[in-house]
C-alpha cells in the first residue's frame, strides 16, 4: 500500500508546473487533457521529485470554494515536507531562484529545516540532515 498522489489546488497550471519543475526540480510525470465532472476541459497534471513514488496532482481551482483554498490548503500549517540530501545547497539554490522563505534555516533534533512557500502560498518544510 502507498499514497500515490496528493492534490495541490493551484490558480493556474503552467506557472505551477514551472515552479515545481524548474525551481524545485520535480519531474513532470503527466500533463494530459481531461474533463471536469460536468464536461468542461481541464488537465491532469502530475509532478514528483526525481525517484519518488508519491506525486502531486496539480489541480486548477474550479469555483469560489476551491479558489479560496489556493495557498491555504492546510489552514496555514506546514502541510508539505521536502526532504533533500544537501540542505545547504538546495536552500541556497531556492533562495537564488526567488523562493520565499518565511522561516530561516535552523537545526532541530530531526535535522535542518527552513519553511518556504510554494507558488500558491502553501507553507512547506525544506528538510535535510543536521
Amino acid at each position: 500500500m502507498q499514497i500515490d498522489l496528493v492534490t495541490l489546488v493551484v490558480a493556474e497550471y503552467d506557472p505551477a508546473v514551472a515552479f515545481f519543475t524548474e525551481v524545485l526540480g520535480f519531474e513532470l510525470v503527466e500533463d494530459s487533457p481531461s474533463l471536469t465532472n460536468d464536461g468542461r476541459p481541464k488537465r491532469w497534471v502530475v509532478v514528483r521529485p526525481p525517484g519518488a513514488r508519491t506525486g502531486l496532482l496539480l489541480a486548477r481551482a474550479d469555483g469560489e470554494r476551491q479558489e479560496a483554498a489556493v495557498g491555504d490548503q492546510t489552514a496555514g500549517r506546514v502541510g508539505f515536507f521536502l526532504r533533500v540530501d544537501d540542505f545547504e545547497a538546495t536552500h541556497r539554490r531556492l533562495v537564488d531562484a526567488g523562493v520565499e522563505f518565511v522561516r530561516p534555516p535552523r537545526t532541530e533534533p530531526y535535522g535542518r529545516v527552513a519553511v518556504f512557500r510554494d507558488i500558491a502560498g502553501n507553507p512547506w518544510d525544506l528538510l535535510g540532515p543536521a
